[in-house]
């Protein structure tokens, strides 16, 4: 049986211990104005580079294609982050428009967990795992050109169908 004592220490511990483990997944630990080598030092190297409008670079640390997460460092034109963020999200999927090209999807989002040809519709269709509840990605739809011509939400088929339907 547990002591009080015991239970308060580990309501003391187990926050710090989270909150070290997700500073070891993400950029939490970047301060502004860190240096591109220290940002890979510590983040390891990107699944993407894209350059800034206005000069500097974007890098992309994408966590899939099982992983919910993908982290966009930005540096500025002499290579001093300027900021980040976890771009896989409702708002920032909200803004995708029809006409998008495949680089401003790439710039916005970054690589998809999962890509598929759809050969008969002449497009390809991105999906994106994200935390959510509800057991769903996103997808978007890219055509021959690379221009986006639709995007959705759909159920992340690595869900049981139980989840998904309410059909036992």
């Amino acid at each position: 049986m547990l002591s009080l004592r015991s239970l308060a220490i580990s309501a003391i511990a187990l926050p710090a211990l989270l909150a070290g483990c997700a500073g070891a997944y993400g950029p939490q630990r970047l301060k502004t104005g860190a240096s591109m080598q220290e940002a890979t030092a510590s983040m390891g190297q990107p699944t993407g580079r894209y350059l800034r409008p206005g000069g500097g670079e974007r890098l992309e640390y994408a966590r899939g294609p099982y992983g919910k997460h993908t982290f966009m460092l930005d540096f500025d034109a002499q290579g001093q982050l300027v900021g980040w963020q976890q771009v896989l999200n409702e708002s920032n999927f909200d803004v995708l428009r029809r006409g998008a090209t495949r680089d401003e999807v790439l710039f916005a989002l970054g690589h998809p967990s999962d890509a598929k040809p759809l050969r008969w519709q002449e497009r390809s269709l991105w999906s994106y795992r994200y935390d959510t509840p509800f057991c769903k990605w996103f997808q978007v739809g890219i055509d021959a050109n690379g221009r986006v011509v639709d995007t959705g939400y759909g159920p992340d088929p690595m869900c049981d169908d139980t989840m998904t339907t309410g059909v036992q």
